[in-house]
């Protein structure tokens, strides 16, 4: 299968390219700088100039593949919103393009606020009012009824690995420049996380053979406290380990903080069982253990 992927060169991106290269599959990854390029070819994969916020790039890049694997997102919190539009439009691109084709599309979202207070599952139904990225995800099953095998992978929010650039690191960064390492209130909110090759097998075996209109959980531990990751971050950096007042959180974790007094709690059994999907990378404490999330961070 020819597969073009957004987000190629990305953290998450760079585990799915060689994963599906093992088995077989040709890939035609999206790139809009110089150094994604390199990245892409030096992976072994065809190289497709444009952007996620060039809908005729994306739609180019879908018509000339059997499917597509979306990845891609604007990091900017700043404007996030702007963001989540950007990230509609490059589907509806996308999907316009493998429209009546029966290919498949596998779009990545997310799980915080999916079902708060209790424990996520892949029946629970999208709420599009939640806000975050639930309204495009809604939008890419929906291709399912246009004759697209659409479906989406929610993802943990820690896909852990050497080289991750998410929440955790930002922890780590926020508790090197406060000198402490802390969490909100009585720390129990949870995160649930996944290895990121576990993750990018998921995303593999979803191109292959998941159903259209499949919801499918991209998670390996079903929730870890914050404050087990804060004390594990405490440890290693040699900080003490503090409770912020949930009245402080916003002046002390910044943008952060509006995914630190969420609890996110989330199975994956019937991902499991549809698509014989078992993860077997390191969970996320043991991942810090490691100590490669300590050294020194690049660009």
């Amino acid at each position: 299968m020819r597969v073009f992927v957004t987000g190629a060169s990305g953290f998450i991106g760079s585990a799915v390219v060689p994963e599906l290269i093992r088995a077989g599959h040709q890939v035609l990854g999206l790139a809009r700088s110089n150094a994604s390029v390199e990245a892409i070819a030096a992976a072994g994969a065809e190289v497709h100039r444009g952007a996620l916020d060039d809908p005729d790039s994306l739609h180019a890049g879908a018509s000339a593949a059997d499917g597509v694997v979306h990845l891609a997102f604007i990091h900017d919190f700043s404007d996030f919103e702007g963001a989540v539009k950007s990230d509609l439009r490059a589907i509806e691109a996308m999907g316009a393009a493998l429209e009546g084709t029966d290919r498949p599309l596998v779009v990545a979202s997310g799980l915080l606020g999916v079902a708060p207070g209790r424990v996520a599952t892949e029946r629970d139904q999208l709420d599009p009012t939640v806000g975050h990225r639930e309204a495009n995800a809604r939008a890419a099953l929906g291709l399912a009824d246009r004759g697209v095998r659409s479906s989406i992978v929610r993802l943990a929010a820690s896909v852990h690995d050497e080289g991750d650039h998410g929440f955790v690191p930002r922890l780590i960064d926020i508790a090197r420049e406060k000198g402490v390492s802390g969490y909100v209130g009585d720390g129990s909110d949870r995160w649930p996380a996944v290895h990121r090759p576990d993750a990018a097998r998921l995303f593999r075996l979803a191109l292959e053979k998941a159903p259209a209109g499949s919801v499918l959980h991209g998670i390996d531990e079903e929730g870890v406290p914050l404050r087990t990751v804060a004390e594990a971050i405490g440890r290693h950096l040699d900080l003490p380990v503090v409770s912020v007042p949930a009245e402080e959180a916003g002046e002390h974790f910044g943008w952060l903080s509006r995914f630190l007094n969420v609890s996110a709690r989330a199975s994956n059994a019937l991902t499991r069982e549809l698509l014989d999907w078992h993860p077997t990378g390191p969970g996320l404490i043991d991942d810090l253990d490691q100590g490669h999330y300590f050294g020194a961070r690049t660009a």
